[in-house]
């Protein structure tokens, strides 16, 4: 299997946004709303176009990787940390390494474009594998100032959180307003929840 990660173009966005919607689908919840949430991140100012990658297998897109900027307060202005998700595959090509790959060229670059950390809500069982651990070993914490085993970040590199801790803020893309989500799934194909 050849799996190519590249940067999503603008005329892939609905087929992303279906393959994400595909990737969730009764997987948390019945329905999903991620690929809602990958829709307003693509119009956010906080999305970082270099940072949202797909996979593709013979001309066919089948996973993608979608990153923004999150704000920590008491964070120095010249240091930025970015959030990943969502991270998708479709079903029935999960737990093939498709998602560790978009994670892995994700962390790389953001790495390599100066950003400072990144946090994410997740499977600790998957993220820890990737370094990810809880946010508060780095002081950091959700808006409301908790704190659990979901919320984690990976530093990348030695020293490069030093100094950084306190509440994180992540795009109100993630926000999903549920009139909203019925008015964006008339614009796929109708599926049983």
């Amino acid at each position: 299997m050849n799996v190519i990660i590249r940067n999503e173009r603008e005329d892939e966005r609905r087929i992303v946004e279906n393959a994400i919607r595909e990737a969730f689908w009764n997987v948390y919840k019945p329905g999903c709303d991620e690929h809602l949430m990958v829709h307003q991140l693509h119009d956010s100012s906080n999305f970082i176009k270099d940072l949202d990658l797909v996979a593709e297998i013979d001309g066919h897109i089948v996973g993608n990787i979608v990153c923004s900027k999150v704000v920590i307060e008491n964070i120095d202005p010249m240091k930025e940390m970015i959030c990943i998700g969502p991270i998708g595959v479709i079903p029935e090509l999960k737990n093939h390494g498709i998602g560790s790959l978009l994670m892995e060229k994700a962390i790389d670059r953001a790495r390599k474009m100066g950003y400072v950390g990144i946090a994410l809500y997740g499977n600790p069982n998957y993220y820890h594998r990737f370094g990810f651990v809880n946010a508060k070993e780095y002081g950091i914490t959700t808006p409301d100032g908790s704190n659990f085993e979901d919320f984690m970040i990976l530093e990348l590199g030695e020293g490069r959180l030093d100094g950084i801790h306190g509440k994180c803020f992540e795009d109100k893309a993630f926000e999903i307003k549920e009139e909203d989500l019925i008015e964006f799934e008339k614009e796929f194909v109708k599926k049983e929840v």
